[in-house]
């Protein structure tokens, strides 16, 4: 076999690859299309803000399944904020997404969600409904205690209460 038909080959099968992954997202993308992300700027003043990162969002059901929708697709840093009224998350580059007080269920520690495991309980689990189905968002502070952040969004949260967060 000749050099150059050994990096035809290389060059071909890391094409196919690409074309591929591209495929995967586009189908991930689209079945993510359900999901209802609440679009808007923070209300009202905050009783917790904090300097973060915005993890992953997953489908309550499927903790290793990450959800595909803009701005919750990719991880990134956040202006994580509580206020009486919900949860907002400002992320650089992208829409704010406020989850109203009335859609949250719960919160509480995490060590792992989708491609990140972190030190024991360093993730927050915050549980929330789009209306149609539970999701578990993971966030991370940079600097502030993550029990803090805990105890804003329990006091906000609706009755109902999601199942525990991954240990």
């Amino acid at each position: 076999m000749t050099r150059e038909l050994a990096v035809g080959i290389m060059i071909a099968l890391a094409v196919v690859m690409l074309a591929l992954m591209a495929w995967g997202w586009i189908r991930r993308t689209r079945r993510d299309s359900d999901v209802a992300i609440p679009f808007g700027s923070t209300i009202g003043g905050a009783t917790f803000s904090a300097v973060g990162f915005y993890v992953a969002t997953t489908r309550h059901d499927s903790p290793l399944d990450r959800i595909a929708a803009r701005p919750l697709a990719f991880r990134s840093r956040a202006d994580i904020t509580v206020t009486d009224a919900g949860l907002g998350l400002s992320m650089p580059g992208e829409t704010d997404v406020f989850v109203p007080a009335a859609h949250i269920l719960g919160a509480g520690r995490a060590t792992w969600t989708i491609d990140r495991t972190v030190e024991r309980d360093g993730l927050v689990m915050v549980a929330w409904s789009d209306g149609s189905q539970i999701l578990d968002t993971y966030l991370r502070l940079q600097d502030d205690e993550p029990a803090t952040l805990v105890a804003a969004i329990d006091q906000i949260a609706s009755a109902e209460s999601p199942t525990g967060a991954h240990a």
